[in-house]
């Protein structure tokens, strides 16, 4: 079950949060409850990736995307993500998790995502790739900033990232050919 009730209270928390820029970090904190554990007594992959979305949502305020998404009608997809997991994080671990959009292409944008633990170690970092769609397809970047008022260059994405793109094009799609 998605968690209502933890995005209600990470808006509430965040409610009179000061605008950021595009590119600007988003820092948040949670709790890893019982609920969010798999067998293995640590955060459950999918359940990582459902928290991943409550850090995104107040920095999509935060950085003006929110009223625009509502102004014009459109929505956000994840069009593809990697995450790379690397310390476990146990029941009752706080976590600080920090969002920033990386930059943007002709059809993408790129958020970078990471959950830290107290003693500063970094438990997980992901890559999002975002969409902006109305109800014919995929928006444009430049259309969305536009929209936001802002006239911005794309920056340059860290070479991981391109690297990232360019293995995902190389991708087959669909994924599997019947036998």
């Amino acid at each position: 079950m998605y968690p209502v009730f933890r995005l209600v209270l990470q808006s509430w928390r965040h409610r009179a949060d000061p605008a950021l820029p595009l590119t600007g970090t988003h820092q948040s904190r949670h709790l890893c409850w019982p609920w969010d554990l798999d067998i293995f007594a640590e955060l459950n992959n999918g359940r990582t990736l459902t928290l991943y979305d409550l850090g995104r949502i107040p920095w999509s305020r935060k950085i003006g995307l929110t009223k625009t998404l509502r102004r014009q009608g459109w929505q956000v997809a994840v069009a593809g993500a990697s995450v790379r997991y690397r310390k476990r994080i146990r029941l009752f671990d706080r976590i600080d998790m920090r969002t920033r959009a990386l930059g943007w292409d002709g059809r993408f944008f790129y958020v970078e995502q990471s959950m830290w633990l107290p003693d500063g170690a970094c438990a997980s970092h992901i890559l999002i790739r975002s969409a902006i769609t109305d109800r014919n397809g995929i928006v444009a970047p430049i259309h969305v900033l536009e929209a936001m008022g802002l006239d911005l260059p794309p920056p340059d994405l860290p070479p991981w990232v391109r690297e990232w793109i360019e293995a995902e094009s190389l991708r087959p799609w669909p994924p599997m050919t019947q036998a």
